[in-house]
This record gives structure tokens, C-alpha cells and sequence, in this order.
């Protein structure tokens, strides 16, 4: 299943993502969420902390400026870039997702 949370800005979606992402953890399903805000907080929400959170979307930076060489799959990025958030969520930042194959 996928989920996609998106619209106006201001109204809600991170403390929904957030919300909704903890509650099918704990529900024992697999959860990866994907921060692509251009002001990435959904770390805060699902409890990483603001450091843990800083270090998540430094990788995005560090992609952007050619810092940190890119990863060619979903499932590499996701265990070389992600954190693990209390509760049993992933958490991975990114710009976009032009395609995603979880192979």
C-alpha cells in the first residue's frame, strides 16, 4: 500500500503523515515514510529528534551539492540514507522521487 500526503502548505500534512505513519507501525505493518518538503520536519514528527532529523535531511543536501554520491536503488538509499524513528518507522529525505521500485 502507498500512501501520498500532499497539498497546500500550512495545513496539516506532516503531524498527518506523522500521525498516520506511527499508527500502521504500530499496527505491525512496515512503514517508510518519505520527506520531500522543502522544509523536511517529518523527522520531528515521528519523535527522531531535531539533531536526528538534521542529519536526515543533511544527506539530501549533500546529494544536491555532489557531497555524497547517489545511491542507483530505492532499497540501497533507503538503508544507507534512512533512520529508524521510535516505533518502527523509516524515515528517508529526499528532493523528489522521479520513480520508485522497492526491488
Amino acid at each position: 500500500m502507498r500512501i501520498v500526503v500532499a497539498g497546500k502548505g500550512g495545513v496539516g500534512k506532516t503531524v498527518v503523515s506523522g500521525t498516520v505513519a506511527r499508527a500502521l507501525a504500530r499496527d505491525g505493518h512496515g512503514v517508510l515514510a518519505v520527506d520531500c518538503d522543502i522544509n523536511p520536519m517529518l523527522g520531528i514528527s515521528l519523535g527522531l529528534g531535531p539533531d536526528r532529523t538534521e542529519e536526515v535531511v543533511g544527506v539530501r543536501q549533500g546529494l544536491e551539492t555532489g557531497e555524497t554520491p547517489h545511491e542507483p536503488t530505492a532499497r540501497g538509499f533507503v538503508e544507507r540514507f534512512g533512520a529508524t524513528a521510535p516505533g518502527g518507522v523509516r524515515l528517508v529525505v529526499a528532493s523528489r522521487v522521479d520513480r520508485f521500485d522497492p526491488g
